[in-house]
């Protein structure tokens, strides 16, 4: 997650016990097709303590940002994009193995970043607070509703 547009950067799903390598190809598979970031934030976790994954980062050229120890919430936005990810979506689709949850996460990533409207961005959607996107006007004598999700959600949509 990019903590200053709130835009979902990208998922990864990994099936079974996460060890050192399954952290780098998570990482990987998340941002892949997006810019490199210059910062990531991490806590304090073994797992990024392993050789693979810092020179992942250093060869990345990515600097690492250690949270505050035993501080849950000193990462506020990725706290609760993880619950609102869970409590709308998670817990309402069942998905069968990880390449439809991948799927279903990249639907997801979709909706959140370009349609699905936040309080604290002013009502953008992270995507038109980023510069990504544009907003059309809708009026109320001519709309249709467009479908995300497979129809767990809906949003005007200007006819």
């Amino acid at each position: 997650m990019d903590v200053f547009t709130r835009r979902i950067i990208g998922f990864g799903v990994h099936a079974g016990d996460v060890e050192g390598v399954a952290v780098c190809r998570l990482f990987n598979s998340a941002v892949a097709g997006q810019p490199l970031p210059k910062h990531i934030s991490t806590d304090h976790d073994p797992l990024f303590r392993f050789h693979r994954w810092r020179t992942n980062l250093r060869v990345c050229e990515i600097d690492e940002i250690k949270s505050v120890p035993y501080v849950p919430s000193s990462h506020p936005f990725v706290e609760r994009l993880i619950g609102t990810l869970r409590r709308e979506y998670l817990d309402r689709v069942f998905y069968w193995n990880a390449i439809d949850l991948t799927r279903k996460l990249t639907a997801f990533r979709d909706y959140y970043n370009g349609h699905r409207v936040h309080r604290s961005l002013d009502g953008t959607a992270p995507d038109h607070y980023a510069g990504l996107s544009t907003r059309t006007p809708v009026t109320f004598e001519n709309y249709t509703w467009r479908r995300h999700c497979g129809g767990l959600f809906q949003t005007p949509l200007a006819a």
